[in-house]
């Protein structure tokens, strides 16, 4: 499942130290047949797929994996200069700005951008990063524990703060996890500047419960997942994503007729990933080969049981279970590039303070 959890939100917060030497010998060059993909560790893609892009490309495709998001964009900027490999996929829109900042992508305008809906567009002047691929971080529940409790599900932030949810919800540390950190900016866009810790002083009140990561917080501590149920979970609140329910009837054996988790769609956050062509790339034509294809219509509509999110482009079709059971937010709440990346570090800095004090 596509987790996104990583273990520096802020990097400017010395949360994480990594060695800025980059990797000797990436496996690409000028004229080498090797394109080399650097991801976080959800990176996922159906071999078919992959084949074809090879096959049709003359390129093979090398992918690293280096660790969590907000690791692997860490060492990407420390690493830029000499960088891993030629393309980079998983920088998301909490941490655009610093991947921006640090110069870590030169310019492309991949080909389908122009299919790419508008309203998941950035750099436009530069076309540093391609927009990818889309999500929402939201609340889930258990379905069972509501109907045996008699109690009706919660449905906007201003409803986990009410009594009737007081020791139920569990959420990932804004420092440490990505779905963390996008609940804490979905509440700042919800309640504004002056409003959001106010907010979590009431969330803390009401028994939030704070892990360090998504996997923690879903797969054992979340009374409604397949893992919490057999790690004994007693939380039947998490924050974790829309596509979650499709997993969980996808994963299940056998399939269970409904998704036993179902959404907020009041606590919604929208999420979208980029990669783009790093700077100082040996293979700058593959890597942007590469870019091409991410766009293409065979790849999009192949994302969303690999990685668990949504297409980008327009007529890229999603399977039936997300239809069905994980659908995206019809409204969620949104932030500004430039107003994440004037505040990000200073609410996370305020968030780890008032929270985990």
């Amino acid at each position: 499942m596509h987790t996104k959890a990583f273990i520096a939100a802020a990097v400017g917060l010395g949360l994480l130290s990594l060695s800025a030497c980059g990797s000797s010998d990436s496996g690409s060059g000028a004229d080498s047949k090797t394109v080399t993909l650097v991801s976080h560790d959800s990176w996922a893609v159906s071999k078919s797929v992959l084949k074809d892009f090879e096959k049709q490309s003359g390129y093979t495709v090398k992918v690293l994996k280096d660790g969590d998001a907000g690791q692997a964009v860490n060492k990407a900027i420390l690493t830029k200069d000499n960088p891993q490999g030629d393309v980079f996929f998983g920088v998301d829109n909490t941490l655009l700005s610093r991947a921006l900042d640090n110069g870590l992508f030169q310019s492309y305008d991949a080909k389908g951008s122009a299919l790419v809906k508008p309203e998941y567009r950035v750099d436009q002047t530069k076309h540093r990063v391609t927009p990818i691929d889309t999500g929402d971080i939201c609340v889930n529940y258990d379905k069972a524990y509501f109907s045996k409790h008699k109690l009706t599900p919660p449905t906007s932030f201003a409803d986990l703060v009410k009594p009737e949810y007081k020791n139920l919800l569990v959420t990932e540390n804004a420092a440490t996890s990505s779905p963390g950190l996008g609940f804490l900016l979905g509440s700042a866009a919800q309640y504004g500047d002056d409003g959001w810790q106010a907010y979590w002083k009431k969330l803390q009140t009401n028994g939030v419960k704070v892990v360090d990561g998504w996997e923690q917080a879903y797969d054992q501590e979340f009374s409604g997942s397949a893992g919490g149920k057999k790690a004994g979970g007693d939380r039947p609140l998490v924050v974790s994503y829309a596509s979650s329910p499709p997993a969980e009837v996808i994963y299940a054996d056998p399939k269970p007729t409904t998704a036993p988790t179902g959404v907020s769609y009041g606590t919604c956050f929208r999420q979208t990933e980029y990669a783009g062509l790093l700077s100082n790339a040996k293979n700058t034509k593959g890597g942007k080969a590469f870019l091409d294809f991410l766009l293409t219509k065979e790849f999009q509509q192949d994302m969303p049981l690999n990685m668990f999110v949504y297409p980008v482009i327009q007529g890229a079709q999603v399977p039936q279970e997300f239809e069905k059971y994980g659908r995206q937010a019809p409204d969620p709440e949104t932030m500004a590039p430039t107003k994440i990346a004037a505040d990000r570090d200073q609410w996370v800095k305020s968030w780890t303070s008032l929270v985990l004090k």
